[in-house]
């Protein structure tokens, strides 16, 4: 009892109760936008349309997504996002952290070279045209292999892998020299096991970046089967025409609108994030900061 008695009651200061409240409002306002379309995409397109419907659908109703889902170039669309995105985030954390290893390597032949070409390319670009040109030179100009091939490399994402790499101790690549292992072996067997948190820091981005692109597809893909999620879901809301659906009954029809059709598209398109960004949150920060301010 006195070991109670004795303890000190930490008494809530008004200071910390502005700022518990001030970051309650903040995550309440990161929130709600999120839960304000997914109200939507479940209320009916007639009774959204008269206004007052935030918190809650009043007339609930599942034909926007049965509008969304029916469009066979929805579930082509996930195949190609899906395989561009799992092929494409592998791809460049492969050859971004190879590229990273090789240049934390002192005896390098031309590094400070190559290192002042690829600081360059971070601040200036071709444009439009000449890489049109460039992916019809190359034979990726409408083929699935425009999603993924330019995108195996980044410069901004190799700098986070280089200051990661650099502040690892020395003493692993002696040892492991010391032992008899190779470059390859340092690199894929010690080095990278090492680069867990700003690997899964980089791949959120990467899963990120291909899942919401759709300007690829839009001015480097003619073939309908290679587009990919975000720019069907574009052309689905774009060419909104419900009148010549014959797969949803007319009475249904008359009750769908633009907006809550939009707002399922939305829903449908960010799922999967959302399911992926709970499994990379917990290195996410650890990642961001070891890799971008050590050095």
């Amino acid at each position: 009892m006195e070991k109670i008695k004795s303890r000190k009651i930490h008494a809530v200061s008004v200071a910390e109760v502005f700022i518990i409240a001030f970051f309650v409002f903040m995550a309440l306002l990161t929130v709600f936008p999120m839960w304000y379309v997914l109200v939507g995409s479940f209320s009916e397109g007639a009774d959204y349309t008269r206004g007052g419907v935030i918190f809650w659908p009043r007339v609930w109703s599942f034909a926007n997504y049965q509008y969304v889902l029916i469009d066979i170039r929805i579930w082509k669309a996930y195949g190609i996002t899906i395989a561009r995105t799992v092929l494409g985030t592998g791809l460049h954390i492969v050859v971004t952290f190879i590229v990273a290893y090789a240049m934390s390597i002192p005896l390098l032949k031309f590094r400070n070279l190559y290192y002042g070409i690829m600081i360059v390319t971070m601040f200036f670009g071709g444009g439009m045209i000449p890489y049109y040109v460039w992916l019809s030179m190359t034979g990726l100009l409408d083929t699935f292999w425009v999603y993924v091939i330019p995108k195996m490399f980044s410069v901004y994402n190799m700098l986070v892998f280089l200051a990661f790499i650099r502040s690892l101790p020395g003493e692993l690549r002696e040892a492991a020299t010391l032992d008899g292992a190779g470059e390859y072996r340092i690199c894929m067997q010690i080095v990278f096991p090492c680069c867990k948190p700003v690997i899964a820091t980089i791949v959120l981005w990467q899963v990120v970046s291909h899942w919401n692109n759709y300007f690829d597809s839009m001015y480097y893909v003619m073939n309908g089967d290679l587009y990919t999620l975000q720019y069907v879901l574009k052309i689905i809301i774009n060419e909104l025409s419900v009148q010549n659906n014959d797969l949803i009954p007319p009475a249904v029809l008359e009750t769908l609108t633009p907006t809550v059709i939009s707002y399922a598209a939305i829903i449908v398109t960010i799922l999967p994030v959302l399911f992926v960004y709970p499994f990379l949150q917990k290195q996410f920060a650890k990642g961001f900061m070891l890799g971008s301010l050590k050095g």
